[in-house]
């Protein structure tokens, strides 16, 4: 009796089949994580896109905001001074002050581009009544910083009325002359290019002290 013979399958199918289910799953494997890897790279390009934008943000709130310059008056130093008195033909005294003395002014610039700014002018009063004023060339101010600007002022308390020129003569035997000054110079900032019209304005008080033997100004405020 003869035993039946079968063929025997090739061994090399066992190895094919071991490969290809081996490069299935590495394939599998691969689109796995090929979604992973896409969304850490648009989470990387979200992430970059808002700090951009805060950047923008940043910049644009710090460099692009236009702010007024600041006008200060900051010291007056007399060179002559001089106080009269007369009496009316109703036997009433009445006093004259004339003052002559140089004054220091200030502009402070915080913005991050030169302000320039147009000839103008500072007016010194007496309760209302100017007295005189200094005269400011014109010129600029490089960003974040000051310059100071020298004057010289000549006040005279002729024109006064009839009040004002009462109250004169009671503050001059008190000692003390108050006096305020105003002035609003015309300009502009320029930041990269862009322009916009900026016009600080000052508004100072001062006290004219008048002692025996000596005259100053004290107590200088801005607001």
């Amino acid at each position: 009796m003869e035993t039946e013979k079968f063929p025997l399958a090739p061994p090399h199918n066992t190895i094919q089949n071991d490969h290809h289910e081996v490069s299935q799953g590495t394939e599998d494997e691969l689109r796995r994580k090929m979604p992973r890897k896409r969304i850490i790279q648009y989470i990387a390009f979200a992430a970059f896109v808002v700090l951009l934008i805060v950047v923008v943000l940043v910049f644009t709130v710090v460099v692009f905001r236009f702010k007024t310059p600041k006008f200060r008056l900051r010291e007056a130093l007399i060179k002559s001074s001089s106080i009269t008195s007369s009496f009316t033909v109703n036997n009433t005294e009445t006093y004259s002050v004339n003052l002559l003395f140089d004054a220091e002014f200030t502009i402070n610039n915080r913005n991050y581009g030169r302000f320039k700014y147009e000839p103008g002018s500072v007016v010194f009063s007496y309760r209302g009544f100017a007295l005189g004023r200094a005269f400011i060339d014109d010129g600029r101010v490089r960003g974040r910083s000051s310059e100071k600007i020298n004057a010289v002022v000549v006040l005279n308390s002729a024109g006064l009325d009839g009040r004002a020129e009462s109250q004169l003569g009671r503050d001059v035997e008190a000692g003390v002359l108050t006096l305020t000054s105003y002035a609003e110079l015309e300009g502009k900032v320029r930041v990269l290019g862009i322009k916009k019209k900026k016009s600080p304005k000052l508004s100072c008080s001062m006290d004219f002290v008048i002692a025996p033997g000596s005259h100053s100004i004290q107590n200088f405020k801005c607001l």
